[in-house]
């Protein structure tokens, strides 16, 4: 067997091994569930905080960057609900309820972190208060990212529209900044990846370190959601099984599924990481060997 294909069975072998040990389809339901109890708090903190910073256009932005990439007969559904909820008026920023909402949105994260910390095979060290508070740092990052995103999309047709009447030269440019479509939420969805498997889980990883998995999850989530909505479209009949809960329950095996291959990157990290250590320790001994080997003969020649 080629020494590649031996790499690659031994770093695969290590990756799904170690994913059923350390209960990986329990944690992708476990980052399933939590993320589709996240979404909505999430959802309605962002747009309390957004109309508060001015970003009015917050709720289709977010249901655009979440929804758009997800198959459409799964994305659907969802989408008519959270755009239902959303045009609910609530209070202000610093009512409880959405305060409650912040706070419910970031155990979606903290499932993430969960899930890496073990795909990673790291202990977590930092107190439960700083990892808490780290993860209502990043939701409220995503809902200002997302804040910007709307903002932009009101600022640039009008940029396209002036520039068009006085400054030509900025129109094209403005004009592929107005189209960005999927293309946009993809880097958003490659940006979230790296920021995830760096910064998430305990302990330091380099860019390098975590580009395979990502890739992987990229790869194999592209594939997955074309396949189940293929599997939807043509054999499945989840309305007869499930009735109202329906789309909850497509939703819901659509994220467990992307939470498998989300934590299977993860792992894939891992185990290419443990093959580099290995072989710098096999190495370094090989190294050892030889340099004592070749004082040994030297000291044999001294004493001839």
């Amino acid at each position: 067997m080629p020494a590649i294909l031996r790499i690659a069975w031994k770093v695969t072998f290590d990756a799904l091994w170690h994913f059923s040990e350390d209960d990986g389809w329990a944690m992708a339901s476990h980052v399933a569930l939590s993320l589709l109890l996240a979404m909505f708090p999430f959802l309605i903190f962002g747009t309390a905080m957004a109309s508060f910073l001015g970003a009015d256009q917050f709720a289709d932005t977010a249901v655009h960057l979440i929804f758009d990439s997800w198959p459409e007969s799964i994305a659907e559904p969802i989408s008519r609900e959270v755009v239902q909820v959303l045009t609910i008026p609530r209070g202000g920023l610093l009512t409880v309820s959405v305060l409650a909402a912040a706070y419910f949105a970031s155990n979606g994260v903290e499932a993430l972190r969960v899930s890496l910390n073990r795909a990673y095979r790291v202990a977590e060290t930092r107190a439960w208060y700083r990892t808490r508070l780290a993860s209502l740092g990043f939701v409220i990052a995503g809902v200002l990212i997302l804040a910007m995103v709307s903002v932009l999309l009101v600022a640039v047709p009008l940029a396209v529209t002036y520039a068009e009447k006085w400054v030509p030269q900025l129109s094209t440019v403005l004009e592929v900044v107005d189209s960005w479509g999927l293309a946009g939420v993809i880097l958003l969805l490659v940006a979230g990846l790296f920021v995830s498997h760096l910064w998430l889980p305990a302990g330091r990883r380099k860019v390098m370190d975590v580009v395979p998995g990502i890739l992987l999850t990229l790869a194999f989530w592209t594939v997955g959601a074309y396949g189940f909505a293929s599997y939807l479209a043509s054999f499945a009949n989840y309305v007869s099984t499930y009735a109202g809960l329906a789309s909850i329950m497509v939703a819901l095996v659509f994220l467990y599924m992307l939470g498998a291959i989300f934590i299977i990157g993860a792992e894939f990290n891992a185990a290419i990481m443990k093959f580099k250590v290995k072989r710098l320790v096999l190495s370094s001994l090989r190294g050892r060997r030889r340099a004592g080997d070749h004082d040994e003969e030297a000291r044999l020649k001294a004493a001839q």
